[in-house]
This record gives structure tokens, C-alpha cells and sequence, in this order.
């Protein structure tokens, strides 16, 4: 299993960019534009135990995968969530989102994601894979929430 780790600051409020991760899909599209739908399938009190179907465009294919969260925490001045799915019956995923108020207007977002690989063949590329893709989610992140910060 391959983790990356990295974390960033934005200026903006971290109930803002709490709302790219726990608000509607309209606001998750504009961090992650390729989750083209998410339906609830089991929504517990608690948050963790609930589970959705979410499908996900890459070029021209769609994948389905139900997408369980695995750790929620929603407090004034730390957020966290932590959810799980297998993708295409090759890699089990994991990514856990912790945010912490700087202060007002600034909020520090830490992102850990791991990955592991299904079958044997993928796991000699998995050897090549680097934190690209986990710097390039947060940068986005980022010029997303301060673009529409007030």
C-alpha cells in the first residue's frame, strides 16, 4: 500500500472549504469536477457507517463505487473526514481530509491519501507513483476557495 501526504493553507474561512467536502455536489464539483453524481444509499445519525453511490467520469467512461465514510469530526475549529472505496475491483482507496482554523479567515487542509493496489501487475506501477496528484488536489483546492472567498 502506497500513502501520500500533504498539506496546505487557504485563505479563506474553514467552514468554506469544509463546504467542498461535506455540502452538496454542486460544491464538490468545483474541487473534483469529475464526480458527475452522489446519491445516498445508507446515512447514518453519526455520519460514519453511511455510504454513497458516486460515479465518476474519466474521458469517456463512467465508474460507480460506493464511496463509505470511514471518519467524520465537525467541530468549530477542526474538521475531519475520512472515506473509503474500491475502484474498478483494482485499488482499495482511502482519503482523509483534516482541516484546522488558523484563524478567521485562514485554514490549514491536510490531505493523506492511500492506495492499494488490487491485483499484482498494478503493483509494479504502483512502485513509479509519486504525491503529484495529492499537491495538485490541494493547490486546486486552494485557488478554488480563494477565488470565492468573501
Amino acid at each position: 500500500m502506497k500513502q501520500w501526504s500533504s498539506e496546505i493553507e487557504i485563505n479563506s474561512s474553514i467552514e468554506h472549504v469544509w463546504s467542498y467536502l461535506d455540502g452538496p455536489l454542486e460544491q464538490m464539483q468545483k474541487i473534483m469536477p469529475q464526480v458527475v453524481e452522489q446519491r445516498p444509499i445508507k446515512l447514518t445519525d453519526e455520519v460514519v457507517g453511511s455510504v454513497y453511490c458516486q460515479k465518476y467520469k474519466e474521458g469517456n467512461r463512467i465508474q460507480e463505487y460506493d464511496v463509505h465514510v470511514l471518519e467524520y469530526t465537525n467541530h468549530q475549529n477542526d474538521k475531519k473526514l475520512k472515506i473509503g472505496f474500491t475502484l474498478a475491483n483494482s485499488f482499495e482507496i482511502t482519503a482523509l481530509y483534516e482541516l484546522h482554523r488558523v484563524d478567521t479567515h485562514k485554514t490549514r487542509l491536510k490531505y493523506t491519501a492511500t492506495n492499494k493496489a488490487l491485483k499484482w501487475y498494478i503493483k509494479l506501477f504502483m512502485i513509479f507513483a509519486t504525491d503529484k496528484v495529492v499537491v495538485q488536489f490541494l493547490e486546486n483546492v486552494k485557488k478554488v476557495a480563494e477565488s470565492e472567498a468573501n
